[in-house]
């Protein structure tokens, strides 16, 4: 048969859930059979998917998945009377509803529905019930079938499941991922869910461990909301942000706290500018001024200092001394950054005031300017947190999770204040200057980033994490990364290293030598009922003889030479053998030695058919006789510990060598030679 023909015979094959005969394979009841691929995914093929085959791809003949699972008689076994066979189909079921060929022809065949009356049963429970809502899952996420189609009665047994105080998680999860589903997928069906959830019973799963239940929970928040219209939005935002309170302006923050989808209240604040005319927005810049020099807000006193009102805004930090709002006008951060300053400056004033007066009071041009670091402090945090954090499924730009921002009413607001003393302790660290600003900010980017790698869980524990991350710290941290980042893949680094190599290797070689020479203890491998004893073993000085000998007891220090009666010439050694290779372990005795005894045997082979057989105390003075013995004999030293050696010290010395290169760019390239000059007149004559 050629190959035309062959992938004829397939494609006939391959109508898998259409009647076909098998007369010559003498198979019956063709609809029970299926055509699958037997590498990948192992998908089942249709009438429709055959022409996809490829030459040479390899089909197996399979029990077709929908008869199996859904045909009536004993093949019926997703409602089956046997708990543990109907186990087994809801998991195989679970598992095959990923494939759309699957999926198409279970679908045709009713089998939502069926999955549905299952759960609208409610008799369902544990890995039973967990694996039909993830096949209901898979199977509705094909697009084939409407939401709308979903019973009110479904609904609501799904909302018991979120509503319950204790429920699987495995079923919590798949349950709140399936309203998410209904709701962004049908607006009749909003209304439902809408009725049946509350926000408040959401924010409830926001206060367990399970990180996946809070995504889930916070993903169904954002769908509730997106589909909302504008009066429910407002009443969603009291019971999410406020707790039922009255709504205030800086309700965007609480956004930002929650990582709501909805981010576009605290995005208009940080695109919105300030506007310089705009007197309540003045009033805010007063009020800061106020609360750092003025203390008690006293109207005389206020009218005396307005011709030093200058003067404090420079104090204060900011760029434009005169009109401090034009500070406000790029967008971000915007009006967010002044809003930050605000809850500062009210919420923790002895913070603000402390350093505000610690800075505006130096006279050494170290001053650290508040309001521009500030400023540029909220700048950063948008750009690090990438001014919204969405945590839905739907969302592949940004993923990212704090769960601390759950913990605090005002999460964001305190995030920046924990974020602006660490600015002012690193300028003080640093011992900064306004020429080095970009600096320092650089610094804090990182010890801030590197804090939320951490994934701290609340505000305490981002201070607790944050206060390890000093600038000394950060500096180790940079410089222990340097040895693996690009530069050091660079040829004339691997050169270097290539140099240091050998030097370090002759290092460790001598180091092993001079621990041969001190000599070790050995214990003697006999019967147990004896008593224990031991031997002892040194090189000579001049790393020519082997000297051994028997002891009555384990020595507290080094053994003369004189007290070791026996000795091998090391030009008499022949070999360095380890473990199941040693003589001493292929005795029958030794075959019940433990596996620890095993990997510390080692033999020395010598002439004539001669043996010394070591069994090292513990693994550190295996690797060194090991090795030690190995470079007697002129190879290599290949155990661990000389590995781990090598790695320490290679590392030492490159970082000691590149001490004076810090902060230059290793070129690539030698630089190239210089053209000959046009004459070599100015060279010496000896003649």
């Amino acid at each position: 048969m050629n190959t035309a023909n062959l992938i004829s015979l397939i494609h006939l094959l391959a109508g898998i859930f259409s009647p076909f005969l098998f007369c010559s394979w003498s198979l019956s009841g063709s609809e029970q059979f299926a055509l699958r691929y037997a590498d990948g995914p192992q998908l089942y093929i249709t009438e429709q998917s055959r022409g996809d085959i490829k030459n040479g791809t390899i089909l197996r003949l399979a029990i077709s998945p929908v008869s199996k699972l859904c045909h009536g008689g004993d093949s019926s076994r997703i409602q089956s009377h046997g708990i543990d066979a109907r186990l087994e189909a809801l998991k195989e079921l679970a598992k095959l509803s990923a494939d759309p060929t699957f999926a198409t022809e279970f679908i045709n065949m009713e089998g939502i529905g069926t999955l549905a009356r299952l759960v609208e049963s409610g008799t369902h429970f544990g890995e039973m019930l967990a694996f039909t809502l993830t096949a209901f899952l898979e199977l509705m996420d094909h697009g084939i079938v409407s939401w709308d189609l979903i019973s009110l009665s479904f609904i609501k047994q799904i909302a018991g499941y979120v509503n319950q105080p204790m429920v699987d998680v495995s079923i919590l999860q798949r349950s709140l991922a399936i309203l998410e589903s209904m709701v962004l997928n049908s607006h009749s069906l909003y209304h439902r869910v809408a009725q049946e959830i509350t926000v408040g019973q959401l924010i409830g799963h926001l206060q367990v461990s399970n990180q996946e239940i809070q995504t889930y929970a916070i993903a169904l928040i954002n769908a509730l909301f997106l589909k909302a219209p504008e009066d429910r939005r407002t009443l969603l935002f009291q019971h999410v942000i406020r707790g039922n309170r009255p709504i205030k302006a800086e309700m965007a923050h609480q956004l930002y706290v929650l990582q709501v989808l909805t981010f576009n209240l605290l995005e208009e604040r940080m695109m919105t500018k300030m506007d310089p005319n705009d007197q309540a927005q003045r009033d805010i810049i007063f009020e800061l001024r106020r609360i750092a020099f003025d203390g008690e807000n006293d109207p005389t006193g206020t009218e005396k200092r307005k011709a030093m009102y200058t003067k404090d805004y420079k104090m204060l930090g900011f760029t434009n001394h005169v009109n401090p709002a034009m500070d406000f006008t790029q967008t971000p951060p915007g009006m967010l950054a002044l809003d930050n300053m605000l809850y500062l400056a009210k919420v923790h004033q002895d913070t603000y005031i402390r350093i505000v007066l610690e800075n505006s009071s130096r006279e050494d041009k170290h001053e650290c300017p508040f309001g521009r670091c500030a400023i540029e402090l909220t700048r950063m945090l948008c750009e690090i947190l990438q001014y919204h954090v969405i945590v839905t499924q739907s969302n592949e730009g940004c993923n990212d999770y704090h769960p601390m921002f759950f913990t605090h009413d005002r999460a964001w607001e305190e995030f920046f204040c924990v974020c602006i003393q660490l600015l002012n302790k690193t300028w003080k660290e640093m011992r900064a200057t306004a020429e080095d600003f970009n600096k320092v900010m650089q610094v804090v980017r990182e010890q801030i980033t590197r804090a939320l790698a951490m994934k701290p869980s609340s505000i305490d524990q981002l201070k607790n994490k944050l206060r390890g991350l000093n600038y000394s710290e950060i500096l180790r941290l940079r410089q222990s990364e340097r040895m693996s980042q690009d530069d050091f893949q660079s040829p004339p680094i691997i050169e270097l290293r290539e140099r240091i190599q050998p030097e370090i290797l002759e290092l460790i070689k001598q180091q092993r030598l001079n621990r041969l020479c001190e000599g070790s203890c050995f214990r003697k491998l006999g019967n147990r009922r004896r008593q224990e004893k031991f031997w002892f073993c040194r090189l000579s000085l001049n790393h020519k003889v082997l000297h051994y000998g028997d002891l009555d007891e384990s020595p507290q220090g080094e053994v003369p030479f004189e007290l070791l009666s026996d000795k091998i010439p090391v030009s008499d050694i022949k070999s360095v053998v380890t473990g199941k290779d040693c003589p001493h372990m292929k005795e029958k005795s030794a075959l019940k030695q433990n596996k620890e005894v095993l990997e510390l045997a080692f033999s020395v082979l010598y002439d004539p058919d001669e043996t010394l057989n070591f069994v090292a105390p513990n693994k550190y003075e295996y690797c060194i006789w090991t090795d030690g013995l190995c470079a007697l004999l002129g190879r290599e030293m290949g155990s661990d510990l000389t590995r781990s050696d090598l790695d320490t010290l290679i590392s030492m010395e490159m970082k000691l060598r590149l001490l004076d290169l810090e902060n230059i760019t290793i070129p690539e390239a030698p630089p190239p030679v210089p053209k000959e000059p046009s004459s070599y007149n100015f060279t010496y004559n000896y003649s």
